[in-house]
């Protein structure tokens, strides 16, 4: 049985992006280059269908979905395969949608840590491309990622016809370098003119950007994270039963307090210590109550012995004592 449910603590998380699109792009032949280019849900389907062959009606996926609502048809036929599957894999499809970056990579490493969990990362006799056809827009995305897969082959091809000089020139620069030399054509005054990057420089250019949101996003994560904390303990301290108790108010003094001063905190563990001081008599009190209990309880002992005495004398010797008692002059015998 597959692990479904794993924390973000798990190696699986740790996986990188590169590794991630390399890992759809070889196992599904498509060329994305951007976890977010699945935000669809899509992928994903045909991801399952891949691993559970014939669960997935691949007819109701859309690979060319575009808005929102599109999207979230793709992901209730995910939806449905985990229902059948008894995946308990939660789904946040309104950050999926959305193609933030850091989303759409979490959701795509527990893909691929299932898929992985389930068939041993070997996926045989699976024809993507055949499959995707069902699709809508599946022919579509054949053509684009066949396209532009030619175009990178002859773009990484190399002549092996150069010549020397070639040769000379490109060993005297390092590789991946452009070097950009402004122009400065006359009727720009003698002022320099950008010249449009280079693609590599694009590239590098890209990653970058990625890398941010990807920071962006995961300081956002966290910060929504702590604040849905505070919130929660701010809710606590405004139920009837505790918001008047010292505690709760040391504690709204550190939650709204309007600059970081350290003071704040001196001053909610000094309302505290206070407390403590002022439940110190009270705590005496109930030390004292246990010995005031002890005499209460001889005499419910006593009780219960005579009673149990009477219980047991015969009725002959209860006329005995009660002449004793009238031959002794007690004033309870006298008519």
């Amino acid at each position: 049985m597959a692990a479904t449910n794993i924390g973000m603590m798990d190696a699986a998380y740790f996986v990188g992006r590169t590794e991630i699109l390399a890992w759809i792009n070889s196992t599904l032949q498509l060329n994305l280059s951007k976890v977010e280019e699945a935000a669809s849900g899509a992928v994903q389907c045909q991801l399952m269908d891949a691993v559970h062959p014939g669960m997935v009606p691949m007819h109701k996926v859309n690979f060319d979905a575009k808005t929102e609502y599109e999207m979230i048809q793709n992901y209730k036929v995910l939806q449905d395969v985990f229902n059948k599957l008894k995946i308990t894999k939660h789904i946040e499809v309104n950050k999926l949608v959305k193609g933030r970056p850091l989303d759409n990579l979490e959701f795509m490493q527990w893909m691929k840590h299932y898929c992985d969990s389930v068939n041993g990362a070997f996926l045989n006799n699976y024809n993507a491309v055949e499959r995707r056809e069902a699709c809508k827009g599946g022919k579509e995305a054949n053509k684009r990622s066949a396209t532009t897969q030619t175009s990178a082959k002859i773009s990484v091809s190399v002549p092996k016809n150069r010549s020397s000089s070639c040769v000379r020139k490109n060993e005297a620069q390092p590789p991946n370098v452009a070097v950009l030399k402004p122009t400065r054509p006359a009727s720009s005054g003698g002022r320099d003119v950008p010249v449009a990057a280079t693609p590599t420089q694009r590239q590098a250019f890209d990653e970058q950007i990625t890398e941010l949101k990807l920071s962006v996003d995961s300081m956002e994560k966290e910060r929504d994270f702590y604040f849905a904390k505070l919130r929660e303990i701010e809710i606590l301290c405004q139920y009837p039963e505790v918001e008047h108790l010292p505690i709760v108010s040391a504690i709204q003094r550190i939650l709204y307090a309007t600059d970081d001063n350290p003071s704040v905190a001196v001053e909610a563990q000094a309302m505290v210590s206070q407390h403590q001081s002022s439940l110190s008599p009270l705590t005496e009190i109930e030390e004292d109550k246990p010995k005031l209990e002890n005499p209460k309880r001889k005499s419910i002992v006593t009780f219960e012995v005579d009673a149990a005495a009477i219980s047991v004398l015969s009725p002959r010797q209860r006329v005995s004592d009660i002449s004793d008692v009238h031959q002794c002059g007690s004033p309870l015998t006298t008519y």
